[in-house]
């Protein structure tokens, strides 16, 4: 790994360390001065949320909310927004807000991401939108940018769901489409209930539900993140522009069986769950082959879980994802036998086109290309989509195109290209 006195950096081969390249991209329009302020706005809060939940060894982060990583992941963003002068609001779900300007009085354009990651996560998926919307603010600021609009940059809570199974729970609850009752009683491996999680936090779980005040100040979102896949390695260009993403849902399997001592029960006498689980997983595969999707077995919880102890039951977690959603039909068709209970469904979100084309034009007044891209990745823009407001994505090039894992990475060049591009679309919107 490679590090300065200002911490690990991205891309530099280990988890959450960018590669140094090229830093200060300057044309006439884009004076030196204030891209050299961006940079330096990256690279110091990109030092800052290096060591934020990272594993011992180094080996991918575990960022779950409303634990004690979450909330210095928190704390880090009101410290940003009170640096700045920024105005802080948290909503009903417990998303966090900064605000340049009134969205009371006009709504606004706002930018940001999320912090929190999977078991084991990367470093970029979430947090390089809501660094780059820091660094973005900055940029114009520098730049003298006197905007006609509000800016605001969000960070949502619980968007991964590693901890209570539902993803972009935050902006789920923002809009209305997770109900509170179900969110508060849903579950983490230990049992803890998200009500439970809440309080030990410090925060109170009958706030939770809808919050449409803060969905009014939304005019229109714009979400940068480090693209999940390869397409931007293939087209040669260090930033894309979102087209689409992709249905996708989790459904939940029970396998029940008998529990019983491993060292006396011959296996003609077992009702062993676990060999349900294999040919489970099987099926998923050969469904999914079938029918043109993506299936993933990624998470079982078996009972009691005990080396010489027969499971009496175990729980499996099916995600599904196609660009089709008939395919995902054909995946839960497929495996009908096994009763999957939905825990969360999200449609086909097609971004809207008008606000691409803006983000693209701003590319080329910089001088960059973009091409549109389709993601079989959930984000909370897709939610902010659902509920009617204009969204974009910006996707930044990642190299191993792995995701949710170690090995996600980005180069800083392509990094700082990627909070250019947002300063130009986000200058672009503001100023209309």
């Amino acid at each position: 790994m490679t590090t300065s006195d200002d911490g690990p950096r991205p891309g530099d081969g280990a988890a959450g360390t960018p590669a140094r390249g090229r830093a200060d991209r300057t044309d006439d329009a884009h004076p030196p001065a204030a891209d050299a302020v961006g940079a330096a706005t990256f690279r110091r809060a990109w030092s800052d949320l290096a060591p934020v939940g990272r594993a011992p060894d180094g080996a991918g982060y575990h960022r779950f909310a409303w634990t004690r990583s979450d909330h210095t992941l928190r704390e880090w963003f009101a410290g940003q927004a009170a640096a700045r002068g920024l105005d802080l609001v948290t909503d009903r779900a417990g998303n966090q807000w900064a605000w340049w300007g009134d969205p009371d009085a006009r709504p606004g354009v706002v930018t940001g991401s999320h912090l929190d990651s999977v078991p084991g996560g990367g470093a970029f998926d979430g947090p390089l939108g809501v660094v780059s919307a820091f660094a973005a603010y900055d940029v114009l600021r520098a730049r003298g940018v006197r905007p006609g609009r509000p800016l605001g940059i969000a960070s949502f809570v619980d968007e991964e769901g590693a901890r209570f199974g539902v993803a972009c729970a935050g902006s789920r609850l923002l809009t209305g489409a997770l109900d509170p009752d179900r969110a508060r009683g849903l579950r983490d491996a230990d049992g803890t209930t998200m009500a439970d999680a809440l309080r030990a936090a410090g925060q109170d779980p009958s706030s939770l539900g809808p919050d449409p005040e803060a969905l009014r100040r939304v005019g229109a979102f714009v979400e940068l993140h480090v693209e999940q896949g390869r397409g931007l390695v293939h087209s040669g260009d260090p930033v894309g522009v979102g087209r689409m993403i992709w249905p996708h849902g989790r459904w939940r399997v029970e396998l029940r069986g008998v529990a019983n001592h491993a060292g006396t029960t011959p296996l003609a006498d077992r009702r062993d769950p676990m060999l349900d689980l294999a040919a489970f997983v099987q099926h998923v595969r050969a469904a999914a082959l079938d029918a043109g999707a993506l299936a993933t077995v990624g998470k079982v919880r078996v009972e009691p879980n005990g080396v010489n102890a027969i499971p009496s039951q175990v729980t499996a977690w099916l995600d599904v994802r196609a660009e089709d959603g008939s395919a995902v039909g054909d995946v839960l068709a497929a495996l009908a036998a096994y009763a999957p209970a939905q825990e969360s469904w999200t449609s086909a979100t097609v971004l809207d086109a008008d606000l691409a084309d803006d983000v693209a034009a701003a590319l080329g007044t910089a001088g960059l290309g973009s091409p549109r891209l389709g993601t079989g990745a959930g984000h909370d823009a897709g939610i902010l989509a659902a509920a009617g407001v204009p969204t974009a994505m910006l996707f930044v090039r990642n190299p191993s195109g792995v995701s949710h894992a170690p090995a996600e990475s980005a180069d800083e060049a392509d990094c700082l290209t990627g909070v250019d591009a947002l300063a130009a679309t986000l200058e672009r919107l503001v100023t209309r």
